[in-house]
């Protein structure tokens, strides 16, 4: 009954979105001040290359992963770029159901704590509209995303206008017709890994910053199972510099979302687990990435500036989560 009122409840809103005008449906969105674009005009990131020594290996790459996976994923980028209303509808009714039970599982099985969680709500909820938001977190389990967001208010982890995109790996949650369209629905975006900063992942990304959205991404590529100190993917810092609003940067770092979800057979969620999420201060880039702007810094140099100073706060953010951790042991 939940599902189906949330459901109906978009109808009438969705009309206009139906009838070609995504401005006017995001004008009456009063309630979400942030996060949607004020044009109708839309927005497209042109695909790019790397350099041409790098380009055949990618190529191939691709090639040897699409033949491995056994299915195209093309088609879901078109939708993913343009929603349509009913696409709206069934997505709200997507994320309600997940966001429930993240909130289920982290909140009412699982002993949480947050730190600094106002950082998170006040950058979800009060910033200015258009100006997009980046969250980056480590990613320990493949429970982070969706249930990290479990924390969040009802109106916020169930609300398919303000939650975030993020990024999933294609060959686990795209490999056919079903489960793609179940996480295209979550708002998830299909990354092939290993095929560089030059994918239509990225470039879906930057088109949603564009639009003022949120966008979540895990910058170390990967489940991080050894809980090793990776270098962090470029794919985050092309995101940030190519925005054509600088957005907000927000870190966060997590521990124990492993113990909720093993890494291990049978994968099963337990229950009575301590996970402890911290909170970063938003990391300010705006200057630094201007002046890379106006000396016009090459992309490739810019984004690994910009993704070593969220490596050099996640290396601090790290110490001091891990600490926070280890007193509720």
């Amino acid at each position: 009954m939940l599902l189906t009122v949330a459901g109906l409840g978009l109808c009438g809103r969705l009309r206009l979105l139906n009838r070609g005008s995504y401005a006017a449906f995001v004008r009456i969105q009063k309630p979400c001040t942030a996060g949607y674009p004020t044009s109708s005009k839309r927005f497209h990131v042109q695909p790019r290359q790397e350099p041409q020594a790098q380009q055949q290996p990618l190529q191939q790459q691709q090639q040897q992963q699409q033949v491995a996976m056994g299915y195209n994923i093309d088609w879901i980028f078109q939708r993913l770029r343009y929603p349509s209303g009913l696409w709206y509808i069934a997505s709200q009714i997507a994320i309600t159901a997940v966001g429930l039970l993240a909130k289920f599982v982290l909140v009412f099985l699982n002993k949480t704590t947050v730190y600094n969680k106002e950082r998170l709500l006040n950058v979800i909820a009060k910033r200015p509209a258009g100006v997009p938001l980046v969250t980056v977190s480590n990613h320990h389990s493949c429970f982070d995303d969706p249930g990290l967001w479990g924390v969040l208010p009802v109106k916020y982890v169930c609300n398919t206008f303000r939650i975030r995109w993020s990024m999933a790996a294609h060959d686990i949650c795209f490999t056919n017709t079903l489960h793609s369209t179940f996480f295209m629905y979550g708002k998830c975006i299909p990354v092939v890994r290993g095929s560089g900063v030059y994918q239509h992942a990225i470039d879906l990304c930057i088109q949603k910053c564009a639009l003022g959205h949120w966008v979540h991404v895990f910058p170390e590529g990967k489940v991080n199972m050894t809980k090793e100190e990776m270098r962090l993917k470029w794919g985050v810092g092309r995101i940030i510099y190519e925005s054509p609003r600088i957005p907000i940067i927000l870190p966060m770092w997590h521990e124990g979302m492993d113990e909720v979800l093993p890494n291990i057979e049978p994968y099963i969620l337990n229950w009575g687990k301590k996970v402890t999420l911290n909170i970063g201060q938003p990391i300010d880039l705006h200057d630094f990435i201007q002046d890379l702007k106006d000396r016009k810094v090459p992309e490739p140099e810019a984004r690994k500036l910009i993704t070593d100073k969220i490596q050099d706060v996640f290396h601090h953010l790290r110490k001091e989560t891990e600490e926070l951790h280890k007193k509720r042991l």
